[in-house]
């Protein structure tokens, strides 16, 4: 039976990192054709040898995704190049840490930009070529801080719930037109995100960063740090599945449960 990533077209947002990179040597390692996109064109450069050197059939496209016109750009290099495409990753994304009280504008501007705009702007250059073609599987990254509110994220976890809602919402619209959608909703995982966010956040709030929270240390945050490896095996099986969401952690379980048993609560006649 042949791989069903086997020449298949995967376009990964943020691919010259973490998650994004670990995406695109899993679908290269799956036999399929892989469009990177990154911000950083020396690290997309140094990605794009590596996958290649894979065996993959690759494209590199330089792409903000703060800027409409640049993923539009990305989706015609890809249907220029291969025709179609069948598997959209919308990746790219920064970290931010810090109370919002004390947080500048550019902060929320910095991080809404990239984190939901950026998955907004794609799923306005490709979705429409995906239900034209009645096939393909869109793959949005939100957070576990998408999911539930946490101390120091809120600006990181208004991006994520938007992102989430906005996926939630697409999964619904799509069922009937042969598009799977599915939400990457990961802890804590091995990447270098909170280094790429300090290093291109804009100027105006270069190193408006609260003390030790750059690199926060084990254990500020709940759950285990696991390997990209591990998630990026979780996206293609839920690829295959079909799944919807695609958690990464057991940590995620009891907490989950404890914010619903909350919203439960609230049903309570003698409450209501």
């Amino acid at each position: 039976m042949s791989d069903p990533f086997e020449s298949r077209v995967a376009v990964v947002t943020g691919a010259a990192s973490g998650i994004g990179l670990g995406l695109a040597r899993g679908f290269a390692a799956r036999g399929a054709h892989v469009v990177l996109a990154d911000f950083d064109e020396a690290a997309l450069a140094a990605a794009e040898s590596e996958i290649s050197g894979l065996g993959a059939e690759v494209l590199a496209v330089p792409t903000d995704v703060t800027k409409r016109d640049a993923v539009f750009s990305l989706a015609e290099r890809t249907f220029e190049r291969f025709g179609t495409a069948h598997i959209v990753c919308n990746n790219a994304g920064v970290a931010a840490y810090g109370e919002m009280h004390s947080a500048p504008h550019e902060e929320w501007e910095f991080v809404m930009n990239v984190n939901f705009w950026g998955v907004v702007h794609g799923v306005e250059a490709f979705t429409p070529r995906l239900v034209e073609q009645g096939d393909g599987h869109i793959v949005n990254t939100a957070s576990m801080a998408g999911l539930v509110g946490m101390n120091v994220l809120g600006i990181y976890a208004a991006s994520k719930f938007a992102v989430l809602g906005l996926t939630e919402s697409l999964h619904r619209e799509l069922s009937s037109h042969g598009v799977g959608v599915s939400a990457l909703c990961p802890m804590i995982v091995a990447t270098n995100i909170n280094q790429n966010a300090q290093r291109l956040r804009p100027d105006a709030i270069k190193g408006q960063v609260p003390d030790g929270l750059e690199n926060p240390e084990p254990g500020t945050f709940q759950g285990d740090v696991i390997d990209v490896e591990e998630v990026v095996r979780r996206v293609l099986r839920a690829i295959e599945r079909k799944d919807f969401y695609i958690l990464t952690h057991p940590e995620q379980e009891a907490i989950l449960k404890r914010r619903h048993r909350k919203i439960e609560s609230m049903f309570d006649p003698a409450l209501w």
